[in-house]
């Protein structure tokens, strides 16, 4: 890439992962507590350090919003999350990963929120339909899609 443009670009785009975990018809979301989300409903998620999977990320940022362990299994979606200030100009851009999870027990299925979750609770699709505009961008089209995704070979992903 041509270095005079790399300099005019205010910086480079970063991965985030989401955890779409449905449980007997429900699906987990989480009350975002920061911006650009904050108070919209939306899976539990973040970003992916350096040296994790995107696979390990999900599951980890599950674990510190809601107190649950998973296994992500497969990926769902993938989108570009920009935001942009009243002048235009780009203030973030995440690539968004959503990935199928498991969870780990069926015995704790009790969320407790945490991290930079304000609640973490249980929504059917028909709930997840109603938030309105209390939901994240594109949560009920990841939900439909979720409710849809067929299931790889479950393989250990590294």
């Amino acid at each position: 890439m041509h270095s005079a443009y790399m300099a005019d670009l205010p910086f480079f785009p970063r991965v985030g992962v989401l955890a779409v975990v449905q449980h007997n018809g429900k699906f987990l979301l989480v009350k975002r507590a920061k911006a650009p989300d904050a108070g919209l409903w939306g899976f539990p998620g973040g970003r992916v350090e350096p040296g994790e999977t995107l696979h390990t990320a999900a599951t980890r940022e599950l674990q510190e919003e809601t107190g649950l362990e998973a296994t992500a299994t497969h990926v769902i979606d993938t989108f570009d999350s920009l935001h942009y200030d009243v002048q235009g100009n780009l203030i973030f851009h995440y690539v968004i990963v959503a990935l199928n999870c498991t969870l780990a027990t069926q015995a704790h299925c009790t969320p407790i929120a945490n991290d930079d979750a304000l609640e973490a609770r249980w929504f059917s699709y028909d709930e997840i339909c109603a938030l309105g505009a209390h939901a994240c961008t594109r949560l009920q089209e990841l939900a439909q899609m979720a409710r849809h995704s067929s299931v790889p070979d479950l393989k250990t992903h590294s």
